[in-house]
């Protein structure tokens, strides 16, 4: 009697690897969550910022490891698609469910594009939109809880706070509950609501940076039926030994502000990351669920999402990839969709001049902007490779200039376009057309926020590099933000100088510099023209910024970096501040 042949490798082995990869990954994403309470009740902000880090390399760390385990089990069959189909069938048999199934799902999908660098998407071997995708219907476990009402709404405020465990006391409870019941109350006489009907806060803390965010939402009944009123309180640590809350934001506007594309992610633990999102969409109905979920860090599904979402949108449409609107870049070139507020950027094969960066380079400070603090001044990208799109949903001209600026990049197969790398940043408008279609005030209210973008990135030890205003944008809450990365680096990597003083006539006439330049050499005195503002709007900005143009100001900045003290750049106008004392 001979042994029977070893079937080798199940399906179900397959699954069940993919799945403790899975929970590997989440369980110590859930580990780096968790410390940030610790790290604000201690004000251990260098501690929240490695773990920052840590949790952005998770992911790709985790799947590699994931995918080795399983080529080591496959062996030969490792690109089976008969074998991974059986195992898609397998994993979402061992995932259905449970809580973060979603995020499972990416997972998966994860592995198997590393395997077969799919172009598009395989339904025989990924889930895809009707697959793992958490059903509506599906109960989800509370994430919020129902606050008693007090007698005043001053009394009700302070059974807020007090239901939080922050590790560290509020300074003032009562002045901090009062200060926010007026806004409360001023709020819902702007809205014509009447009395609270009830409060309903996460009971998630949300930390990020050296705040803690208290989010919520007051339903108050008005003639039309109720209204949803958002109550977010962020809480700083005071002067003394306590925490505040520092402001109280109650509008839609204000608290998509604190969830902006331009933020980095906060730290936030929820068992069931799905239920947490549509709560936050009752806040928040403009908000992408893809941008919900990259606000909590989970940006893979966040780009899952934000796929999904451009499928059904060329589905549901008629919309045709253009040319986005703004000046044509040396490095990048960039199109969008009329109704989809995205725009895709493509690494053209070869650089106008003066550029003489790389593809590697341009990729890695993509990456840079992905892994560092954006204090709101920077758009959040995402990175895709290996996509598929129907040709005719292309503008002639522009499939046309892709294939002769990027054709490295872009490949038309039959009836569909291939484009192997890609980024998207939400659209915004690019500021030099920005400031010829507004009024006089808009324009210089986007003028002086340039400079403080420009400040506010110098804070957080970034310096732009080309600083054209058309390398600029404004977002739909009239911020200016900075979306060029490809010459973007760390301040303290540049050296800022004075400009020297010509020594006689042929120097000064010069079109060349005579004096010796090295490479990450700054002359701040040319930023007010390099800006190419229009000339009726410099003095504006010099008036505001003139200490942008002193090499003294950017010195100053970099021995703060030296200090390593964070900074302080909140995501609501200095003006919503409460006072300090």
């Amino acid at each position: 009697m001979t042994d029977s042949p070893n079937p080798g490798p199940s399906a179900a082995d397959v699954a069940r690897l993919i799945d403790e990869g899975f929970e590997a990954y989440h369980n110590r994403f859930q580990a780096l969550t968790r410390r940030a309470t610790g790290c604000f009740a201690r004000q251990a902000w260098a501690e929240s910022a490695q773990d920052d880090r840590e949790r952005l390399a998770l992911y790709e760390k985790t799947v590699q490891q994931t995918l080795r385990r399983v080529r080591g089990v496959l062996g030969a069959e490792t690109e089976s698609r008969e074998r991974w189909a059986e195992a898609r069938a397998a994993y979402a048999e061992r995932r259905r469910g449970e809580r973060n199934a979603e995020l499972a799902e990416t997972y998966y999908n994860s592995i198997t594009r590393r395997v077969f660098a799919t172009v598009g998407v395989d339904p025989l071997i990924e889930f895809v939109a009707d697959g793992l995708t958490v059903p509506e219907s599906m109960e989800a476990s509370p994430c919020s809880s129902r606050v008693p009402l007090g007698p005043t709404t001053a009394g009700t405020v302070e059974s807020v706070l007090r239901g939080y465990a922050l590790g560290v006391p509020f300074e003032d409870i009562g002045r901090d509950a009062r200060r926010v019941a007026e806004r409360i109350e001023a709020r819902l006489s702007e809205t014509g609501a009447g009395g609270i009907d009830r409060v309903e806060m996460l009971e998630a803390v949300f930390y990020r940076n050296k705040a803690a965010y208290l989010i919520g939402r007051i339903v108050a009944a008005t003639a039309e039926g109720e209204a949803v009123v958002p109550l977010v309180l962020p809480v700083l640590h005071g002067d003394g030994e306590g925490v505040r809350v520092d402001t109280a934001l109650l509008t839609s506007n204000a608290v998509s502000l604190v969830f902006s594309f331009t933020r980095s992610y906060f730290h936030v633990v929820s068992p069931q990351p799905w239920a947490l999102v549509r709560f936050l969409q009752t806040i928040m109905p403009r908000k992408r669920t893809a941008e919900l979920y990259i606000s909590l860090g989970y940006t893979k599904h966040g780009k899952t999402e934000l796929y999904r979402a451009l499928c059904a949108h060329l589905a549901e449409t008629d919309d045709c990839f253009e040319t986005a609107r703004g000046t044509p870049g040396m490095v990048m070139r960039v199109f969008t969709l009329p109704g989809f507020d995205v725009v895709f950027k493509i690494i053209k094969d070869r650089f106008d001049p003066p550029k003489q960066t790389t593809r590697a380079e341009v990729m890695r400070q993509y990456r840079f902007v992905m892994l560092h603090d954006r204090v709101g001044r920077l758009a959040d990208v995402q990175a895709y490779e290996h996509l598929e799109f129907p040709r005719d949903r292309f503008d002639p001209d522009l499939l046309d200039e892709l294939l002769a600026v990027a054709g490295q990049t872009v490949h038309v197969r039959g009836d569909d376009v291939v484009i192997e790398h890609l980024y998207t940043e939400r659209r915004v408008t690019p500021l030099n057309l920005y400031l010829r279609e507004v009024d006089e005030a808009a324009q210089h209210s986007a003028v002086v926020d340039c400079g403080y973008a420009i400040k506010d990135l110098a804070a957080a030890n970034i310096f732009p590099g080309d600083m054209l205003v058309k390398n600029f944008g404004v977002t739909r809450q009239r911020r200016v933000i900075f979306y060029d990365y490809d010459e973007l680096g760390l301040l303290s990597e540049f050296a800022f100088r004075a400009l020297p003083e010509a020594r006689d006539e042929v120097e000064r006439m010069s079109a060349e510099a005579w004096f010796h330049v090295a490479p990450g050499d700054v002359f701040p005195e040319e930023i007010g023209t390099f800006l190419g503002l229009p000339a009726r709007l410099r003095p504006l900005f010099l008036q505001h910024h003139g200490d942008l143009l002193d090499p003294a100001f950017w010195h100053a900045m970099q021995a703060w970096q030296r200090d390593d003290e964070p900074v302080d750049i909140f995501p609501y106008p200095p003006s919503q501040r409460f006072p300090q004392r």
